[in-house]
């Protein structure tokens, strides 16, 4: 276990560990495996339980694959699916659940991979290599409603109507195939002192779009909560507020959107109940060893 290379340093580690409760004999699901921090941890605390990770990325089955453990099973694949890959290794019901959305950091440092603002490189963006949409094909190939649609709802960004219109423009002139090349368009429109949190949210908006990943967690949360045994529990790392809000409200109603349903006896009907009033943020520690955890914060939920 001690051979895996930890190119990603997991956020929130302690508490989320400590939040899922783990049984020595439980089954439990690492949604995220990326450099492996988190399963490492799970798998310490087990004995005769099992592990199931799951990643998308191949350069994290790759890690995983270092990873010796009778107790551990790693499968390359969307989190969105996972409920349908525990049936084919005959898993009906699990223990726990943990899931870290944010892109590793082994993801954005690699420059080819187009996650950063940092180097430039092809927009790519895909945490799926084998996926056929790009960054680069959405600033070819959408429309300058649907490019205003993205940066506004995903990146909300307040002059996205403006930031579509000018990419229409300039891809007119040259195809827009590059990172240096998006900012160049990006540096005229963004407010003065606040440029790269800006180019933060317009390749957020992209990234989101390109691996649907508000739909995939959806799916998963929906999946979750059917697959927890009573008094599991799910425990979910995210980074900006439209992942959050998503968790949140599914945790606390059982559902994206609206009031939490009701019977006729006016109990509430949902799968889930939170753990924690508010998430567990990172401590100023972690914050000062790990910049990218800033952002970060855990909610968890037991299954009713």
């Amino acid at each position: 276990m001690n051979s895996v290379r930890l190119y990603h340093r997991p956020v929130l580690l302690a508490e989320s560990i400590e939040a899922m409760a783990i049984r020595e004999d439980g089954v439990y699901v690492d949604l995220t495996f990326g450099g492996g921090g988190h399963s490492i941890a799970i798998l310490g605390n087990l004995s005769s339980g099992k592990l199931f990770a799951f990643d998308q990325d191949p350069d994290a089955e790759t890690n995983a694959e270092r990873l010796i453990s009778k107790s551990f099973q790693f499968v390359s694949a969307n989190f969105r699916y996972f409920k349908k890959y525990l049936k084919m290794y005959g898993v009906s019901e699990v223990d726990g659940i943990l899931a870290d959305l944010g892109v590793s950091s082994h993801q954005i440092d690699e420059p080819e991979r187009g996650f950063s603002t940092r180097h430039d490189a092809k927009l790519d963006m895909r945490m799926d290599k084998s996926s056929a949409l790009t960054a680069r094909k959405i600033l070819k190939k959408y429309s300058e409603a649907d490019l205003h649609r993205i940066f506004g709802m995903y990146g909300e960004i307040r002059n996205a109507k403006t930031l579509a219109a000018a990419i229409v423009d300039e891809r007119i002139k040259a195809p827009i195939k590059t990172v240096n090349e998006l900012k160049g368009i990006l540096e005229k429109l963004a407010p003065r002192g606040s440029e790269f949190k800006y180019y933060a949210q317009v390749f957020q908006a992209l990234r989101i779009e390109v691996n649907q990943e508000l739909e995939a967690l959806k799916e998963m949360l929906e999946s979750s909560a059917e697959i927890l045994k009573p008094g599991g529990r799910i425990a979910v790392i995210s980074y900006h507020s439209l992942e959050d809000r998503l968790v949140k409200n599914f945790f606390a109603r059982g559902k994206f959107n609206g009031d939490v349903e009701k019977d006729l006896y006016g109990n509430e009907i949902k799968p889930l109940k939170s753990v924690f009033r508010k998430p567990v943020f990172p401590t100023e520690e972690e914050i000062q060893k790990n910049n990218r955890a800033r952002s970060a914060r855990l909610r968890v939920a037991e299954k009713l």
